[in-house]
Protein backbone atom coordinates (compact mmCIF):
# COMPACT_ATOMS: atom_id res chain seq x y z
CA UNK A 1 0.00 0.00 0.00
CA UNK A 2 2.81 2.10 0.97
CA UNK A 3 4.80 1.75 -2.29
CA UNK A 4 1.74 1.97 -4.24
CA UNK A 5 2.21 -1.42 -5.69
CA UNK A 6 -0.56 -4.22 -5.40
CA UNK A 7 0.70 -7.54 -4.99
CA UNK A 8 -0.83 -10.60 -6.51
CA UNK A 9 -1.20 -13.40 -3.69
CA UNK A 10 -0.36 -17.29 -5.07
CA UNK A 11 -0.72 -19.80 -1.79
CA UNK A 12 1.44 -22.46 -2.56
CA UNK A 13 0.82 -24.50 0.48
CA UNK A 14 -1.97 -27.40 1.42
CA UNK A 15 -1.08 -26.44 5.01
CA UNK A 16 -2.02 -23.19 4.59
CA UNK A 17 1.08 -21.63 6.04
CA UNK A 18 2.57 -20.81 3.32
CA UNK A 19 2.07 -17.87 0.13
CA UNK A 20 4.15 -15.34 -1.83
CA UNK A 21 3.17 -12.18 -2.37
CA UNK A 22 4.03 -11.38 -6.19
CA UNK A 23 5.06 -7.69 -7.39
CA UNK A 24 4.68 -7.17 -11.43
CA UNK A 25 6.53 -3.57 -10.35
CA UNK A 26 8.80 -3.05 -7.62
CA UNK A 27 9.47 0.64 -7.01
CA UNK A 28 12.72 0.19 -5.31
CA UNK A 29 13.74 -1.45 -8.52
CA UNK A 30 13.74 1.71 -9.82
CA UNK A 31 16.44 3.30 -7.86
CA UNK A 32 19.39 0.48 -8.81
CA UNK A 33 20.65 0.55 -12.34
CA UNK A 34 22.79 -2.19 -11.80
CA UNK A 35 24.54 -3.99 -8.92
CA UNK A 36 28.38 -4.42 -9.45
CA UNK A 37 29.81 -7.57 -10.07
CA UNK A 38 31.63 -7.25 -6.54
CA UNK A 39 28.14 -7.25 -5.08
CA UNK A 40 26.12 -9.42 -7.08
CA UNK A 41 24.72 -10.92 -4.22
CA UNK A 42 23.65 -8.45 -2.62
CA UNK A 43 19.73 -8.36 -2.21
CA UNK A 44 18.95 -4.98 -2.12
CA UNK A 45 15.27 -5.47 -1.70
CA UNK A 46 15.50 -7.42 1.00
CA UNK A 47 14.72 -4.08 2.78
CA UNK A 48 10.41 -5.26 1.75
CA UNK A 49 11.17 -8.36 3.42
CA UNK A 50 12.26 -6.83 7.11
CA UNK A 51 9.46 -4.49 6.64
CA UNK A 52 6.81 -7.32 5.91
CA UNK A 53 8.46 -9.53 8.67
CA UNK A 54 8.16 -6.93 11.07
CA UNK A 55 4.31 -5.71 10.33
CA UNK A 56 4.12 -8.95 11.31
CA UNK A 57 5.39 -9.52 14.45
CA UNK A 58 3.83 -6.46 15.89
CA UNK A 59 0.29 -8.57 15.85
CA UNK A 60 2.44 -11.36 17.35
CA UNK A 61 2.84 -13.30 13.71
CA UNK A 62 5.86 -15.22 13.54
CA UNK A 63 6.93 -15.35 9.55
CA UNK A 64 9.87 -16.27 7.75
CA UNK A 65 9.87 -13.73 4.58
CA UNK A 66 12.03 -14.60 2.16
CA UNK A 67 13.15 -13.03 -1.53
CA UNK A 68 11.93 -16.17 -4.27
CA UNK A 69 12.23 -13.80 -7.16
CA UNK A 70 13.98 -10.71 -7.85
CA UNK A 71 14.06 -8.01 -11.15
CA UNK A 72 17.26 -7.38 -9.94
CA UNK A 73 19.05 -10.88 -10.56
CA UNK A 74 16.56 -10.86 -14.08
CA UNK A 75 13.58 -12.39 -13.02
CA UNK A 76 10.14 -11.45 -14.76
CA UNK A 77 9.11 -10.54 -11.32
CA UNK A 78 9.87 -9.81 -7.47
CA UNK A 79 8.22 -12.30 -5.45
CA UNK A 80 8.11 -12.80 -1.22
CA UNK A 81 7.48 -15.84 0.23
CA UNK A 82 5.78 -15.89 3.87
CA UNK A 83 6.00 -18.61 6.01
CA UNK A 84 4.34 -18.87 9.55
CA UNK A 85 6.19 -20.51 11.77
CA UNK A 86 3.53 -20.90 14.21
CA UNK A 87 -0.54 -20.75 14.42
CA UNK A 88 -1.64 -18.14 16.04
CA UNK A 89 -2.56 -18.27 19.76
CA UNK A 90 -6.59 -17.61 20.66
CA UNK A 91 -6.76 -15.48 23.62
CA UNK A 92 -9.46 -14.91 25.70
CA UNK A 93 -9.85 -11.58 27.08
CA UNK A 94 -11.18 -11.80 30.49
CA UNK A 95 -13.31 -8.52 32.31
CA UNK A 96 -13.13 -7.71 35.76
CA UNK A 97 -16.33 -6.99 37.09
Amino acid sequence: MYLGVTPSVSCSSAAGNEFSLILDKNPLVDFVEELPAERASLCYCNLLCGVIRGALEMVHLAAEVTFLQDRLKGDAVTEIGITFLRKAEDRKHKRNK
